[in-house]
């Protein structure tokens, strides 16, 4: 029996919890998490959702499993599961209780919300992730059964999350109800007897909604100074620069130890982007360790690499570029290839590059880094607006699981009308067939050559997120998925 079988459901863990709690109501009763975005993004509907989308759907809808605050798989909506030897069978038992509508939570009704979730994702990179689910089946009352078609070490990974949260008719089976106070996402605990479940003495003194609104970074930070949020989440690099106004006594700068996507992706391949050479000039001539040493972030270490080294499937073939080069030489021999390419131009003009990025003092430490770098090979950078066009486009997205095939599949032809490597993607649909693991690992290591080699995308290292947490708050940990749930938050504290 797989470890997280034996495990209780995780709202039963949360019920447990505020029931030892007791009943001292010395803690707020208002509880509020200012997330970095605009102001519409946690009532997002659909399944391309911000990181404020996400949270609330994951409030309001549970999936079959989820993630407690170290990011760690729990149950949900099935309290226990196995997986049959093969790595092939998930056999999903369901908690006892009803959907918010009062219908019982019957495997039926679950098969059919989770078809409908994964139809939905038809299309997106989280989509081609799922790829591997053969069938899912009613094998009882309250037993699911999801076949793949191969293993995949971390599908309770990818049912966790937020997108995958269940949707019947008539809503999910929470934990939390939202409702909107202007552009205020109050997400309310549901009581459990109001999910078929045993009644928690004094529910309303133990549990307390959680106010949740989308701001841009300043204002996220100074809310965060004036007392008027009690968490800040959602930081990157663009907005970092923001949080050195906090004062010791106000809270805490947490770092999330995420790996992702962080770096540029080519937005088109006419001109002097249309030979691999002249994108890998580019690369060359970025000074990645300068690009975010003002930030004075310890332990963040930068990489040529597509995929993050070292990960479950990572064979190591693939190696950082250019390690028997210094800098200088890098930037000598990418100046000498666009003075080459340029020669060949009647005019003789200054190649200009737009790069699309938002609007923050990180971005722009980033950007003037960046420009500095590129004017040295002869390269002269303007900056726009990622809704203009551009020539390329900067990328900042944490991982959903850890594995190759999610840094490529983000790659892919299918789910982006930027340019990519058709190659690359067969390599990766070939290593999702495969039964052999030691094939599929080297099928996806030839699809991380294809797209380096093509120079479509130009890594920096990992991403960077942070949040602004005060001294008080429980229900918060960092981890490696940038991952924070607000039902842990909604525990009043002792």
């Amino acid at each position: 029996m797989n470890a997280f079988s034996r495990l209780i459901s995780g709202l039963t863990v949360l019920l447990l919890a505020i029931a030892v709690a007791g009943c001292d109501n010395s803690g707020s009763t208002e509880f509020t998490v200012a997330i970095i975005g605009d102001k519409d993004d946690p009532f997002e509907k659909g399944v391309r959702l911000s990181l404020a989308g996400q949270l609330a759907r994951a409030s309001t809808a549970e999936g079959l499993v989820s993630f407690d605050k170290k990011g760690r798989v729990i149950p949900a909506l099935a309290d226990r599961w196995i997986v049959t030897d093969d790595g092939q069978s998930y056999i999903f038992r369901l908690r006892d209780g009803t959907w918010r509508d009062g219908r019982d939570l019957s495997a039926r009704s679950a098969q059919r919300a989770l078809r409908s979730a994964i139809r939905a994702l038809r299309g997106t990179s989280l989509g081609l992730d799922l790829a591997a689910i053969d069938e899912i089946r009613e094998m009882a009352g309250r037993v699911v059964e999801v076949r793949l078609s191969r293993p995949m070490p971390h599908f309770l990974q990818l049912l966790a999350q937020p997108e995958l949260g269940l949707i019947p008719r008539d809503g999910g089976a929470g934990p939390m109800i939202v409702e909107r106070e202007g552009d205020v996402a109050v997400l309310s605990p549901i009581r459990p007897e109001d999910l078929g479940m045993p009644t928690i003495p004094n529910w309303e003194e133990r549990a307390r909604p959680v106010r949740l609104l989308a701001l841009s970074g300043e204002k996220a930070v100074q809310a965060f100074n004036r007392g008027g949020a009690d968490l800040v989440l959602g930081g990157t690099v663009v907005d970092f620069p923001y949080s050195s106004s906090v004062g010791i006594l106000r809270g805490t700068i947490q770092l999330d130890p995420v790996i992702g996507l962080f770096g540029l992706r080519v937005a088109h391949t006419d001109g002097f982007l249309a030979e691999a050479a002249n994108r890998e000039a580019i690369a060359m001539a970025i000074d990645r360790e300068a690009l975010i040493t003002p930030f004075s972030l310890d332990g963040w270490l930068p990489s040529t690499r597509i995929v993050r080294p070292g990960l479950d499937g990572d064979i190591g073939t693939i190696g950082e570029r250019w390690t028997e080069m210094t800098m200088q030489d890098r930037q000598l021999l990418a100046a000498q290839r666009i003075s080459s390419w340029r020669g060949g131009l009647e005019s003789g003009e200054a190649v200009r590059l737009r790069i699309a990025m938002p609007e923050g003092p990180g971005a722009d430490i980033i950007f003037d880094r960046l420009s500095k770098d590129l004017a040295t090979v002869g390269l002269e950078a303007e900056r726009v607006d990622p809704k203009d066009p551009s020539d390329l486009r900067l990328i900042d997205t944490v991982a959903r699981y850890p594995h190759p095939i999610w840094f490529l599949n983000r790659l892919n032809c299918r789910t982006s009308k930027l340019p990519c490597n058709r190659d690359a993607d067969e390599r990766v649909r070939e290593a999702m067939k495969s039964q052999d693991v030691a094939e599929s690992a080297a099928l996806l290591a030839e699809a991380e050559a294809e797209l380096t080699q093509s120079n479509l995308f130009i890594p920096f290292g990992s991403p960077i997120r942070w949040s602004l947490v005060r001294g008080d708050v429980e229900g918060f940990a960092t981890n490696a998925w940038g991952w924070h749930p607000l039902m842990p938050m909604a525990l009043i504290p002792r």
